[in-house]
């Protein structure tokens, strides 16, 4: 055999080995690489598809009380998740924010609206999670000094209720607990319903449920529900 000859048989071996490689490490990066459709619910991702809950993250209890439909609109499903070592009960968080739910001062004065709380296993629409002030920072993303701690926020679909604010209320409101707390459900889930940010209409007037009441009043007194007891939306000029 020639030299020119074996020097051709020589390169094809190379080029035959170096394509096996590359195939080899191309399969090995398609295994170990990020897929498309991750894991669904959770903050800023989408609601579930249907038929399948969203999962409950590690740290957290989801409550396992089912309730009836509020309100005579499409009921959104929710359902509430404490996080683990807060002393706070899930159903019995639950059966507290169903009632504020279904108040005929909050959302479902709208006939547009309606809820239902889910049973364990169901898909929802949206998840009420009460945490600790550290997490409810990381969760929401908590960068302003004065917010540090104190916020409740909406991430995706789900509500972040700070556990300090849901048992000790906010210097800024004046009521009862159980009234802040409706507030902060009021306030989250308009969120959710798609609702903005308003603010004070007038001194002396209700304050918005979607004002940021922790922010300061701006003359309003403090008020937890969007409609007031004759039906009238007490809502204020939208936030620029």
């Amino acid at each position: 055999m020639s030299a020119r000859r074996a020097g051709r048989r020589g390169r094809l071996r190379r080029t035959v080995l170096w394509s096996a490689a590359l195939a080899a490490l191309s399969v090995a990066a398609f295994r170990l690489g990020p897929r498309e459709g991750g894991a669904t619910g959770g903050p800023g991702g989408p609601p579930p598809p249907p038929g399948r809950a969203a999962p409950v993250p590690v740290g957290f209890t989801a409550s396992s009380a089912a309730g009836l439909v509020q309100g005579e609109g499409r009921p959104l499903r929710w359902r509430v998740e404490a996080e683990n070592g807060s002393g706070i009960d899930p159903d019995a968080a639950a059966r507290t924010v169903e009632g504020i739910l279904g108040d005929r001062r909050g959302w479902i004065r709208d006939p547009a609206h309606g809820f239902r709380l889910a049973g364990p296993g169901e898909p929802v629409d949206f998840t009420v999670r009460i945490a600790a002030p550290a997490t409810s920072d990381r969760l929401c993303g908590v960068v302003t000094p004065e917010l540090i701690g104190e916020a409740n926020c909406r991430v995706g679909h789900t509500v972040v209720v700070n556990l300090k604010r849901w048992q000790e209320g906010s210097p800024r409101f004046r009521g009862p607990l159980a009234e802040y707390r409706a507030l902060i459900v009021n306030h989250e889930v308009g969120h959710e319903l798609g609702r903005a940010h308003e603010t004070c209409p007038r001194p002396g007037a209700p304050a918005p449920a979607m004002m940021q009441q922790i922010k300061g009043l701006r003359g309003c007194t403090s008020n937890a529900w969007p409609y007031g007891a004759d039906g009238t939306y007490l809502g204020g000029p939208p936030v620029p």
